[in-house]
């Protein structure tokens, strides 16, 4: 599991101020945005992306109501994950 830290490595800037052109690189900027809201996959409420706990797993974010929320998420993803397609599939909520 990644947490994010400061924000400046979610935006791709690290704490340097050096630009990959300076480095060689393109001066391209991928940046990625986070929607503005997403449901919490392990107790099913939907979360204001800027006030919620994060945790990458698999290349994809996920969003949490809570610190308990997340933690129990980072202990068995797949647990969640799965319910989240079972959710999907049904239509129903799902409760942790």
């Amino acid at each position: 599991m990644m947490r994010f830290g400061c924000g400046a490595h979610v935006m791709g800037h690290g704490h340097n101020s050096r630009t990959k052109q300076s480095e060689g690189g393109s001066n391209t900027d991928l940046r990625w945005i986070a929607p503005e809201s997403a449901i919490d996959p392990v107790c099913g409420i939907t979360v204001h992306t800027n006030a919620a706990k994060s945790a990458v797993h698999d290349g994809h974010v996920f969003y949490f109501c809570s610190r308990e929320c997340r933690e129990r998420f980072e202990a068995a993803p797949d647990t969640y994950l799965n319910q989240e397609t079972a959710t999907l599939e049904t239509g129903e909520a799902v409760h942790g």
